[in-house]
């Protein structure tokens, strides 16, 4: 299979499992790219993923950088629609259903039982990245650190990439 035609493979299922946005796939994205396909290590696939969460724009750019890295321009727009196209189409056909039945208890429990499957493959997602982008005890207490901070106070996240990247540009 050629390139281009994998990360159509790899970002249209992905595309239809990413419920509430590209973080509770990205197990399974690095899975493919890294460890099924070994377009990449986990440290590129780490650091594109850093870097589309900090340009502007959604967070599923990672996706386009992933695809430009992959196969160049024609790999970006393949990622990139591959990731696009069949959950909006499903979005699409699903949404007159969705809002027909909005008063039914079947789908306010679907509703209740997806909130906890998005949360934890959130938190998957933050994990394997934390994993892959630990290379020591330093930079592990800083991101034991950075989690505690988050999680126990309102302070942004970008903050505490700041001083993280400091400490480890620091003590790294």
């Amino acid at each position: 299979m050629s390139p281009v035609a994998a990360l159509a493979s790899i970002f249209g299922q992905l595309s239809v499992l990413a419920v509430g946005g590209i973080a509770p796939v990205l197990p399974e994205m690095q899975r493919q790219l890294v460890d099924v396909h070994r377009f990449m290590d986990r440290t590129e696939f780490a650091a594109l993923f850093a870097l589309a969460q900090a340009a502007p724009g959604p967070n599923m750019m990672v996706a386009t950088l992933i695809g430009w890295q992959v196969a160049g321009p024609a790999g970006a727009v393949v990622a990139t629609g591959a990731l696009i196209l069949p959950s909006s189409l499903l979005t699409y056909a699903t949404a007159h259903a969705w809002h027909r039945f909005r008063d039914r208890p079947w789908r306010r429990l679907i509703q209740t039982g997806l909130t906890p499957v998005t949360v934890g493959l959130v938190a998957a997602g933050a994990a394997l990245l934390a994993v892959s982008t630990t290379t020591g005890v330093v930079t592990g207490l800083i991101t034991l650190a950075t989690v505690a901070v988050v999680l126990r106070t309102r302070l942004h996240p970008l903050w505490m990439l700041a001083l993280g990247a400091v400490l480890g540009a620091l003590l790294g």
